[in-house]
């Protein structure tokens, strides 16, 4: 997977759980767990350019 190709699916995933939570009025609530998920995407994103070096 290019990673032009991953970060834009990346951006649309977290694009779309936000206003999910926004919607349901739980970003208030769950906004200190928000780098939760942010995390686990920069470390897609790093093992996603470790893969496509080769």
């Amino acid at each position: 997977m290019k990673k032009r190709t991953f970060d834009i699916i990346v951006i649309l995933l977290i694009a779309i759980l936000l206003t999910t939570l926004n919607e349901f009025g739980l970003l208030e609530k769950s906004a200190k767990f928000m780098f939760i998920p942010i995390l686990i995407f920069y470390y897609l994103g790093q093992y996603s350019v470790r893969k496509t070096k080769k």
